[in-house]
């Protein structure tokens, strides 16, 4: 992050923390990789590194230990940017073996408001082999996917979406779904299912393609603006939290009151949902008159301790939390 808190400049790199003493705070900081454009989505695979720059997924060579990428670049696909690019994410996460990549891909705009031709193979998830082949559309008509994790002992990839603004203070609910091969999520011509946006023009509407609109599996209130996703899969917690689903709320200007600014906890059970959603990781709004924030939570990740860590691009803070 940058010191500016001005969230539409990137850094352009990325930075390489490492804990050698297990005390629970980086002892080592390094810039592992820069001259990037506008990265977002990284994985690890084998000896490749893969890093998600928000018009290209690149492929480096990675050798097991190392502070600092040396090796050249290889650009594997191009990916949809363009000058209208308002979501401009690229997460990236591979299945269990290895030998499939997810890329999400956000709208350019609210609601196609500057023309559908400006929101060509936006607003997916694909799917593409780790050499840049084999490139698919794995589902679609999601406004702005981020986070996505595999929900524990099940073969669903799950991803956390944020949805559209100006429909008033309680329209439309950020959401949390298991993704269906070949879905289709409404965006932009209706939302949570079948309802239709009243701002699409009757000329631009696809009513057989909304009767397909999938429901979404959980929806996570409006303007929450949620954005990252992790399955609980460590020991550190309390066992209530095993295999249940954190989600990351960056919160949203759009809302008269406050929403988001938090971590949110959903239990589940055999891979799905179970029970209420509560507050995790709080505290993010200044109260009593809740209209300034000390941060916004965007990305969660887990240390091989069971402890969990929540990026924050407003103070430029990682925050670790654990259960010792």
């Amino acid at each position: 992050a940058n010191k500016s808190n001005d969230m539409r400049k990137s850094a352009n790199r990325i930075t390489i923390l490492r804990d050698m003493d297990k005390d629970g705070k980086p002892d080592v900081k390094e810039t592992f990789l820069s001259g990037l454009n506008q990265p977002f989505g990284m994985l690890l695979l084998k000896n490749n590194f893969y890093v998600a720059n928000t018009d290209a997924l690149w492929m480096f060579p990675y050798k097991k230990g190392a502070l600092t990428i040396t090796g050249e670049g290889k650009k594997i696909t191009d990916l949809p940017a363009g000058k209208i690019n308002r979501h401009w994410t690229r997460n990236i996460i591979s299945n269990s073996k290895g030998n499939k990549i997810y890329i999400a891909i956000g709208s350019g705009t609210n609601v196609a408001e500057k023309g559908l031709d400006e929101e060509k193979d936006k607003a997916q998830i694909w799917e593409i082999n780790p050499d840049g082949s084999g490139l698919k559309v794995y589902a679609s008509g999601l406004r702005n996917p981020v986070g996505m994790d595999w929900a524990p002992g099940t073969q669903t990839l799950w991803v956390a979406v944020n949805e559209r603004d100006e429909l008033g203070d309680d329209l439309v609910p950020d959401y949390i779904t298991g993704v269906k091969r070949g879905g289709f999520y409404g965006w932009p011509y209706a939302y949570f299912g079948q309802h239709i946006d009243p701002r699409i023009e009757a000329k631009d509407q696809q009513p057989e393609l909304v009767k397909k609109a999938i429901v979404p599996d959980v929806g996570l209130g409006a303007h929450t603006a949620s954005l990252g996703l992790l399955f609980y899969t460590g020991k550190q917690f309390p066992p209530k939290y095993r295999n249940g689903a954190f989600v990351a709320q960056h919160g949203s200007w759009n809302r008269s009151v406050l929403a988001g600014y938090k971590v949110m906890f959903i239990p589940f059970k055999n891979g799905k949902p179970a029970g209420e959603e509560e507050d995790f990781l709080t505290g993010f709004i200044i109260e009593p008159d809740g209209k300034k924030v000390h941060g916004r939570p965007v990305g969660l990740a887990m240390l091989s301790d069971g402890s969990m860590l929540v990026t924050d691009d407003t103070s430029d803070i990682i925050w670790r939390v654990s259960a010792e």
